[in-house]
């Protein structure tokens, strides 16, 4: 009997510190504002294809010349590699414009839900199942 329960309560921890990545994890709406929509156009200047969402990061030049760095957050890698989405496809140097949210904090961290290539006119859908879709 005594061993059932142990078994039973080592299962039980297992479950729960399996579960604490998940926990961490945001959605949608506690981190993005999806009445304020942006339209970023810039160039790639780092991408990082990890789990639980992929990110990528646009430098923007303003009509004054200044540049600001926004960060897009994605979907999660696997999802997106089920699109035909791969890591190859944000390149460093490429010139994108992404469509998405802006995050509730106010920084210049957005959803990125759409982004379209300069170059070839080429657009793709980098956000999550459960993220709200760009109108554009």
């Amino acid at each position: 009997m005594m061993k059932s329960v142990k078994i039973f309560l080592a299962a039980g921890a297992a479950l729960l510190l399996a579960s604490a990545p998940m926990m961490a994890h945001h959605s949608f709406a506690a981190e993005y504002d999806e009445n304020k929509p942006v339209k970023v156009t810039g160039t790639v200047s780092k991408v990082e294809w990890k789990n639980p969402h992929i990110w990528w990061y646009v430098d923007s030049k303003d009509d004054s010349g200044k540049i600001t760095t926004w960060g897009f957050s994605g979907g999660p890698p696997g999802m997106l590699i089920r699109r035909g989405i791969t890591k190859d496809v944000l390149k460093l140097g490429d010139v994108i414009t992404v469509s998405g949210f802006r995050a509730k904090d106010g920084s210049f961290n957005a959803s990125g839900g759409t982004v379209v290539f300069a170059k070839d006119g080429r657009k793709v859908f980098t956000a999550g199942a459960e993220d709200a879709v760009p109108k554009n």
